[in-house]
């Protein structure tokens, strides 16, 4: 096997019949298994499997043997149904629904793009027509993108499907060009956008007659900023009331919903300065800017992570909270899973800000999550971002070269806290476990400056931040237990607890100090705390200090911080 190269992945099926997903990619077997039985065990796929991936030098080709199934392993084969030949759309006004206008965005991306204008611009003005009639080869290569597959999956003829979809171009353009030389649509120079709305909301064809003139007052600004800020103005003077409202309102949404979803657009509306952290932060602004907002007022971490809006941005999350703008909010929380279950950093170069953003994002949303952006699918997307924090690579960067071993401690204690998912959670469990058992932490601290009260102090809260991490019993104890240990081994090599037993101070002070120490208060739980017990029992059942503490009233006290030090027998 010299020179061959060998990694294990981890694929998942979420839903029975469904397609298999690549979960995991590591060189580590024992954490491909691992992770793939925690997926099955726990519910989140119906079906896991472990391969393993020789890479031949000679070939350079993967040769792959599968390892572990669990599980649902095949796919439950379904009938082949055939489908109407007829097309989704065969009516010019078929083109203009929610879902052909995105597909026309993604066959006319490139040629959109160029001309700086949206696929609901390019239904609703003439002049955009036309250009795109005498560009020729970028409609015939959209008719081919669309057909192509589509024949494929209805059985039917390309040719046949380019035919139609051509014949229904040309069916929409002449009735666009007819109806703009008829003076059927709608011109802002002539009447205002609320005495337009409320004209043509008594038309059948409302919406593409209102969509001419918001189109055709688009059509000279200057970049997507601007029109964001012009498609804002007319919604500042729709009709305040009436079916004239709720079509001018619904009729805007549909260009802003395709500006926002494109990234240039949404960059340049919110300003192109800030790294993925900070867009999907925004973009969780104006998906829900009143839950945020609240919770900004409440979480000052949130506050911080949050991106202030610019003025444009902050006018736009006023108009998105309201119903009509309700699918522009919807699909900016699309994106915001979607950009979370990739790959891409949301804090490049910046390990501990990642941590910071994606906590900030994940409280956010949910505290934002409802129908149009279910719990389940936040929590979904980060179990998956949680996964690139506890590998290696992001563990070393998060890390550095500069921290000390308590420090070092600290930082995987939050960064526990802060990834989510049983598997996610136990793989970071894992990292501390090495580190506050190391032999470099125990040398530091027990050959630090600081004094063993100090240190004590510090292990005690140490070993109770270990235990709100949401690790479970068998994967906190470990670490526990090595804390309590080092303690110990600090308490040992000063005898602090004998010494605060015969210091010359009041017995009640004595025993107040030693009952911190041995409830886990200023003392990790385990040898440090059992001495501290030790001594102060002996100092309370010793005559003399009884009688110490009877003559000073006293005595009430101390069985009271017994009590509540979980020492009382």
């Amino acid at each position: 096997m010299d020179g061959e190269r060998i990694h294990y992945e981890v694929y998942v099926r979420r839903k029975a019949g469904s397609s298999w997903t690549l979960d995991l990619a590591t060189e580590d077997r024992h954490q491909a298994v691992a992770s793939a039985e925690a997926s099955f065990k726990e519910g989140l796929a119906v079906g896991a499997k472990v391969t393993k991936e020789t890479l031949d030098p000679e070939t350079r080709e993967f040769k792959t043997v599968t390892i572990l199934n669990l599980g649902a392993v095949d796919a439950v084969k379904k009938a082949k149904v055939r489908q109407e030949v007829e097309p989704l759309c065969v009516t010019p006004q078929d083109l203009y629904t929610g879902h052909a206008r995105e597909r026309i965005g993604r066959l006319l991306d490139a040629w959109l793009r160029r001309h700086g204008a949206t696929a609901f611009e390019l239904l609703h003005r003439p002049d955009l027509v036309e250009k795109l009639e005498t560009s020729g080869i970028d409609l015939q290569h959209a008719m081919q993108k669309i057909s192509i597959p589509e024949a494929e999956a209805r059985g039917c003829s390309v040719h046949e499907l380019i035919r139609t979809y051509l014949s229904l171009v040309e069916r929409a353009i002449q009735r666009l060009m007819q109806d703009a030389k008829k003076g059927r649509l709608v011109e802002f120079t002539k009447e205002s956008f609320a005495g337009a709305a409320f004209r043509v909301s008594k038309e059948p064809e409302s919406g593409y007659l209102l969509g001419s003139g918001i189109a055709a007052y688009l059509a000279d600004a200057s970049g997507w900023t601007q029109k964001v800020e012009r498609i804002l103005d007319l919604a500042d003077a729709a009709p305040p009331a009436g079916p004239g409202r709720s079509l001018a309102l619904t009729t805007l949404e549909q260009p802003l919903s395709e500006i926002l979803g494109s990234k240039t657009g949404f960059r340049e509306t919110i300003g192109d300065k800030l790294d993925l952290g900070g867009v999907l932060a925004a973009m969780t602004r104006l998906a829900a800017p009143k839950a945020v907002s609240t919770l900004m007022s409440l979480e000052p971490s949130v506050a911080k992570a949050m991106p202030d809006l610019n003025t444009r941005a902050a006018r736009l999350a006023i108009w998105l909270d309201v119903p009509e703008f309700s699918n522009v909010r919807a699909s900016l929380a699309k994106r915001i899973v979607e950009e979370l279950n990739g790959m891409r950093r949301l804090r490049p170069g910046d390990a501990h800000g990642e941590i910071e953003i994606l906590r900030a994002l994940a409280m956010a949303l949910t505290a934002a999550a409802d129908s149009t952006l279910p719990l389940e699918d936040v929590q979904a997307a980060f179990s998956a971002r949680s996964k690139m924090l506890v590998t290696g690579e992001f563990v070393d960067a998060y890390l550095g070269q500069d921290k000390t071993a308590l420090e070092e401690v600290q930082a995987l204690v939050w960064l526990t806290e802060n990834v989510i998912g049983a598997g996610n959670k136990r793989q970071a469990g894992q990292w501390l476990r090495a580190s506050a058992g190391s032999l470099r932490l125990e040398k530091e601290m027990r050959g630090g400056a600081e004094s063993p009260a100090a240190k004590l102090a510090t292990l005690a809260a140490l070993q109770r931040a270990v235990g709100r991490c949401g690790l479970r019993d068998e994967e906190f104890s470990p670490i526990q237990a090595d804390l309590g240990a080092l303690g110990g081994q600090i308490e040992a090599d000063c005898q602090l607890s004998s010494a605060l037993a015969k210091a010359k101070a009041p017995a009640f002070q004595r025993i107040s100090l030693l009952l911190r120490l041995a409830s886990g208060e200023t003392a990790p739980i385990g040898p440090a705390a059992d001495r501290a017990k030790a001594e102060a029992m002996k100092l309370v059942r010793a005559d003399e200090v009884r009688q110490e503490l009877s003559s000073t009233d006293q005595m009430e006290a101390v069985r009271g911080l017994i009590q509540r030090a979980g020492l009382a027998a």
